[in-house]
């Protein structure tokens, strides 16, 4: 979608869990109707599996006897009562081993939460890395026992022996989480293996200090502690994902429907596409996706988005980080956009969509009803007792805006001092996995002065704790709250803000203030919503959220608790896997075409006594370039070409758009070689010096008036030009701004549609970058349709194309009924084309031309589309590339490359 498309529309907060799973299992039960294939299983591949995993190894017949080991010095001989969180932790034996300990990764919830209610539903296979292994004896450091501050042995994974890795797989295997639905289908989790040294490189270096940072509109070098290189992690970042892409085509059936989340695994899609081009793909980006402005200044930008573009479907939390992506592929890569709005890549298309993630309504409720929570809001209450309480948790994060929301409490104590004395600031930093020492001194000092100028011996109006807090105390701490504030200044999802409006529900229904630059404040529209850098918008709806009247106050929290229990994260992944069945079912991927087979084509070339080759040129013999004149023939091209002409058995025509002076410059001095220009408007048979112009009986009055309406656009877009052709006439905007040229060419082509076309014997092309007007009675199909009528002893047909023009050549060719071969006809008639009757002078002459009986078999025709295989065409076969096509011309005439070879070197 360009960036004047239509806005987005609003979430829908009526829709059901119960709706989009009969909407699911409709699609599921249309597309099996109509033969495509469905496995009923969904694959996530995800960075992390939801578990860590501790290794302690058992001792071996060859080990040698070792002292038994110091037992750890207690602080206490009081035993730790036990918590709820380390009953939680704790997994049944059967989840244990006798080297493996599997526990429970916290982080990411929502997205895990997820993925387990498709599990009434759906089989599924959760793809992750183990993380690092820790040492035994001792909870990972990914779970919650796990002190924040104790750091554990870990196991370098080179030590681990293949019956080790065996082993924790077959644990994994019977791994079930509290949350999968009992009466409902399994979870496979299923292990990626990393060298350590490449996993870091990818998540503590590329992931952390490069595209964390640009995501949220930092650069590199402003989070980086010394010299920082946007490139210095990119080979483990690529390693990693090659190691992903190789997982999942190992675990991949046919029908599997593919899912791929977040940053770390944005190379995942292109390089499954390659593997497994079948496959339905999905990515998933739950972080914000930056302007394309920002996102130009990385390195690998290129890279990075052809590895998204390689998935059928890339979905974002909002619609403004769709339409950045978009824009990113419009103007980094120069990549078009379809009519839809998803992103055209040599015929592969792109869908785009955007779906928020949700949390888990259910579990949160019940959450809050631990016995655990009550005394510790009492405690509050009583500790706080006479005044407002403002509450913020955030991780200690520059993206986070703690120094923003400190400075914007002062704020308000400086424009309301009736505050002062009256309202605390609670404010929760947990450690984040970067630590930015920086930062903590930074937050430590803003609280110390806004403490030591308001506060006094019996009031302290900023409280920060910077720890990771426990269950029962985050959930208090959210139900005594008078105002929840929640003010990042670049962010995703923020689960807490959800977890805020839940929690409220039982107790004061308090207001909630949040950051416009959220990816979830454009569903949460009843929050009172700010801008984090403008302190005194912040401070004011800091002291309307105080003084809200209780009726507000309910009216607000009812919209945004209906808004947070109705797309809850089991509707997200019910909604992400209805997306993915739908592009399973569009046009573009109900087909794919095959790649052409070298030996059928060789076997039909030799077998052959005449053969005809036609071939566009742009996109076909010459890549895409910005500056058509560019576009040169290379020499294996030229080589093919001569070689190819200079058989008396070969008939070769190069069908192209260009003008009849830019052919016969490049690739006039080929012998035998034909030419068609101005899409079919002109032709040169081999052998011969002039051109035929096919316009001549036709009424070329149109040109004028679509020249001055081409002339209005050009003066309106920057970098747009016009061709002025003998045939037609082109309007080009490859050097204008992508999307405003666009844009323009979507508002001419509706003029020239709905006003000249009507009356006027022409038809508008839209093609790559340009706009053209042709005559109706000119196009390629007629010139194919030409040369086979001169030419109907032809027993072999080659035919490239890549653009929608090309298309009227694979039209022309399909000459034979479909069906079943042997059961239609063997030969077929061709009646004369009006190519022919154009060009014979008068009625009488025209006359007579008689219906021609062809030599050509159905299977000795190749109509060949240049670009990816999910590519709407007419052709039988594909190929990727330009050079491709080249290729296969140079293997067909290998013997006589062959022979000029050993010519030369004698």
């Amino acid at each position: 979608m360009d960036s004047f498309a239509e806005p987005h529309k609003p979430l829908d907060t009526t829709i059901s869990l119960e709706d989009v799973r009969a909407q699911v299992s409709k699609l599921e039960t249309d597309l099996r109707e109509k033969n495509i294939p469905l496995s009923g299983r969904i694959i996530h591949v995800c960075h992390y599996l939801p578990v860590t995993c501790a290794f302690s190894r058992r001792p071996r017949p060859s080990d040698i006897p070792s002292p038994p080991a110091t037992p750890p010095a207690k602080a206490s001989d009081i035993p730790p009562s036990p918590t709820a969180e380390s009953q939680e932790s704790a997994l049944p034996a059967q989840q244990q081993s006798s080297q493996w300990q599997l526990h429970v990764r916290y982080g990411h919830s929502a997205m895990v939460s997820g993925i387990d209610s498709l599990a009434a539903t759906h089989e599924q296979v959760f793809v992750g890395w183990t993380g690092d292994i820790e040492a035994g004896g001792a909870p990972p450091a990914g779970s919650q026992d796990a002190s924040s501050g104790s750091e554990s042995a870990k196991i370098p994974t080179a030590s681990l022996a293949e019956e080790d890795k065996k082993e924790l797989e077959g644990l994994l295997a019977g791994y079930r989480t509290r949350d999968e639905p009992k009466d409902g289908k399994p979870i496979h989790y299923v292990p990626v293996w990393l060298d350590d040294k490449e996993a870091h490189g990818h998540y503590d270096g590329y992931c952390k200090q490069t595209l964390w940072p640009l995501f949220h509109y930092l650069l590199w070098q402003d989070v980086a502690t010394e010299y920082a290189s946007a490139d210095s992690h990119w080979a483990p970042y690529a390693a990693v994902n090659a190691a992903f892409a190789k997982r999942v085509a190992e675990v991949y059936r046919p029908g599997d429907l593919i899912w791929i989340h977040d940053y770390h695994l944005l190379l995942v899609p292109s390089l499954l596409r390659q593997a497994l081009p079948e496959a339905a793909v999905g990515l998933f980006v739950h972080t914000p996706f930056p302007s394309s402005e920002v996102f130009r200044c990385l390195p690998r930008r290129k890279e990075i988005l052809d590895g998204m573009l390689g998935a059928n479907l890339v979905c974002f939390q909002t619609y403004s980080y769709s339409r950045h992506f978009t824009s990113s592929c419009v103007r980094v890569c120069g990549y078009e956009v379809t009519p839809r709005g998803g992103i055209d890549v040599q015929g592969h298309v792109t869908a785009i969509g955007y779906c928020p993630v949700g949390v888990d309504a259910d579990r949160v409720a019940k959450d809050t009803l631990r016995p655990g929570i009550q005394p510790k809001l009492e405690a509050l209450r009583a500790l706080y007792e006479g005044k407002k309480i403002i509450v913020g948790r955030d991780k200690l994060d520059v993206v986070k805006g703690v120094v923003q929301k400190l400075r914007a409490f002062e704020k308000l104590l400086q424009d309301y001092p009736q505050w002062i004395g009256n309202v605390v600031l609670i404010q929760v930093t947990s450690p984040a996995l970067s630590d930015s020492p920086k930062l903590e001194r930074q937050v430590s000092e803003i609280v110390a002065h806004i403490n030591g100028e308001y506060g006094s011996l019996d009031f302290i109006p900023v409280h920060h704790y910077h720890q990771t807090i426990k269950k029962d105390e985050f959930y208090a701490l959210l139900s005594v709250a008078d105002l929840g504030v929640i003010t990042p200044l670049r962010d995703g999802m923020n689960t807490t803000s959800m977890e805020f409006v839940i929690a409220q529900e039982r107790t004061k229904k308090s207001p909630l203030i949040l950051s416009e630059f959220m990816g979830i404040s454009s569903n949460m529209s009843q929050a009172l919503q700010i801008n984090p850098w403008n302190l005194r918008e912040v401070a004011a709806a800091m002291h309307r959220g105080l003084t809200m009247s209780d009726d507000e106050k309910a009216h607000r929290h009812q919209q945004l608790y209906k808004t947070v229990t109705t797309h809850t994260s089991a509707t997200w992944a019910e909604i992400l896997a209805k997306q993915l069945l739908e592009r399973l079912g569009s046009s573009n991927m109900a087909r794919q075409t095959p790649f052409i087979p070298k030996g059928e084509l060789e076997r039909h070339y030799i077998k052959a006594k005449k053969r005809l080759f036609l071939f566009d040129y742009d996109g076909t013999l010459a890549p895409i370039v910005k500056v058509p004149s560019l576009a040169v023939p290379s020499k294996d091209t030229l080589k093919a070409l001569e070689i190819l002409a200079s058989d008396p058995k070969n008939v070769v025509y190069i069908i192209s758009g260009r003008d009849g002076e830019f052919l016969e410059t490049h690739l006039g001095h080929i012998k035998n070689l034909g030419m068609s220009a101005e899409h079919g408007g002109f032709i040169r048979a081999p052998g011969e010096k002039t051109w035929r112009n096919f316009t001549e009986s036709l009424d070329m009055s149109w040109m004028s008036e679509v020249l001055e309406i081409f002339k209005y656009y050009t003066e309106r877009t920057t970098g747009s030009h016009i061709e002025v052709k003998k045939s037609s006439i082109t309007w080009h905007y490859r050097s204008a701004d992508p999307e405003w040229g666009l844009f323009q060419c979507h508002q001419c082509q509706d003029l020239l549609e709905n006003n000249l076309a009507r009356k006027r014997p022409i038809e508008v092309l839209v093609g790559k970058k340009n706009l053209e007007v042709r005559p109706i009675a000119v196009n390629k199909g007629e010139i194919v349709k030409r040369i086979l009528y001169f030419n109907p002893d032809a027993e072999f047909v080659f035919c490239a194309g890549d653009d929608k023009t090309d298309e009227d050549m694979f039209r022309a060719l399909l000459l034979f009924p479909q069906g079943p071969a042997d059961q239609g006809p063997k030969h077929v008639t061709l009646d004369p084309p009006l190519s022919v009757t154009l060009l014979a002078g008068s009625k009488e002459e025209a006359e007579k031309y008689k219906p021609v009986e062809l030599a050509i078999e159905r299977d000795a025709i190749f109509t060949t589309a240049v670009g990816h295989s999910s590519k709407r065409t007419l052709a039988v076969w594909h190929v990727t590339t330009p050079e491709e096509v080249v290729e296969h011309m140079l293997h067909l005439v290998r013997d006589a490359v062959a022979e000029e070879q050993r010519a030369s070197n004698l």
